[in-house]
């Protein structure tokens, strides 16, 4: 697929202090943009990245045609740049947009788009294994129409940036009764923007008191565990690594999925069922939780310290004594930046591009 390049003329490269980036913020030379114009993907191209002119009126802010993904690059051993799971990552977004009535975006286009863009910005991936290039696609709806209705019209793009760790330290979380993440028949699946912001009010009363995130509870019966934060949710019960099952409600993290092929390649005992948060409670009476941590792409292990439930709290484990956990996290990373072989097939390695920036 040819792409065409518009290379920045001001690379801000040189500015940037790799030894502290801020996750979020610095954001890398160029983007790809694509347009869908209600049959087809067309227009794809690099450009640089900045600001987008659009009308007030366009659909994604008036009635949440929005989805988003998140994946990361490396550098392996060679000085290579790599992707990891990329397939699944555009399988999975696909799926958000088949929810939120959306097109699928274009398998080639996505691909070639993504990698191309990578090999140009190569020099923004970060040399600490810690830390990696941060990259967010995205699609909006784009019609220029107040009724509710699908759009036909769509924009995809794809930033990027550097990032070190999303969480610096183990955190305290509070169980939340009083709010929910999703329902049975909802978007709790879908990387929907919507999801993001009905979690912000209850997740900024959490940190009022003093917590650093929530643990979300189904939402019918308000018994079952279903995810942290944004991530989701593991503990460890007398060595057996258990996660809540993806029924709906819950995001089908890619993270997750590797964690889960992992822990069963090194012969960790696994199970995906209901937990309810009594479980919890009860195995940590009994001397019987080893372990809780949240994954992600952005945080990829994120250990818990304390959960706090109505009037019970639970301290967990001091992270240096936590085996599995920090087994899996470093396994993990150690595939993904390629100090060890991938069994799995989950990195690609990229060229650098002839193009891209010094």
């Amino acid at each position: 697929m040819k792409i065409p390049v518009s290379l920045t003329e001001n690379s801000r490269l040189s500015s940037v202090d790799f030894d502290n980036i801020p996750f979020g913020k610095v954001f890398s030379d160029h983007m790809f943009v694509a347009d869908y114009d209600g049959e087809h993907w067309h227009s794809p191209r690099i450009i640089p990245y900045g600001t987008m002119e659009m009308s007030p009126s366009i659909s994604a802010l008036h009635y949440g045609q929005a989805i988003f993904e998140g994946m990361k690059a490396y550098h392996n051993a060679a000085g290579m740049p790599t992707l990891f799971r990329a397939e699944d990552h555009l399988a999975r977004f696909n799926r958000s947009a088949g929810r939120l009535c959306m097109p699928a975006m274009d398998h080639d286009m996505f691909i070639n788009g993504l990698e191309k863009l990578v090999e140009i910005d190569h020099n923004w991936i970060p040399e600490n294994v810690n830390n990696a290039l941060y990259i967010r696609p995205v699609m909006f709806a784009t019609d220029e129409f107040l009724g509710v209705r699908t759009s036909t019209t769509y924009r995809f793009v794809i930033m990027s940036g550097p990032v070190g760790p999303y969480y610096s330290k183990p955190l305290k979380v509070l169980v939340s009764t009083n709010y929910v993440r999703a329902f049975p028949g909802g978007v709790g699946f879908a990387k929907a923007a919507g999801n993001y912001a009905a979690a912000l009010h209850p997740t900024a009363m959490a940190q009022n008191l003093g917590y650093d995130q929530l643990i979300w509870l189904d939402g019918v019966e308000r018994k079952y565990v279903e995810e942290f934060g944004t991530m989701n949710l593991f503990f460890i019960i007398n060595g057996k690594l258990i996660t809540p099952l993806c029924k709906g409600t819950i995001l089908e993290g890619i993270t997750r999925d590797s964690i889960l092929k992992l822990a069963r390649h090194l012969g960790i005992e696994t199970e995906v069922r209901e937990i309810s948060i009594d479980e919890i409670l009860q195995a940590h009476q009994n001397g019987e939780l080893e372990d809780a941590f949240g994954s992600g792409t952005a945080a990829t292990i994120t250990h818990l310290a304390r959960i706090t439930y109505q009037d019970f709290e639970i301290e967990l484990p001091p992270v240096e004594t936590r085996k599995v956990s920090l087994l899996l996290k470093s396994t993990l990373s150690e595939i993904r930046t390629s100090q060890i072989p991938d069994p799995f097939g989950w990195v690609k390695q990229l060229r650098i591009s002839e193009i891209a920036l010094v």
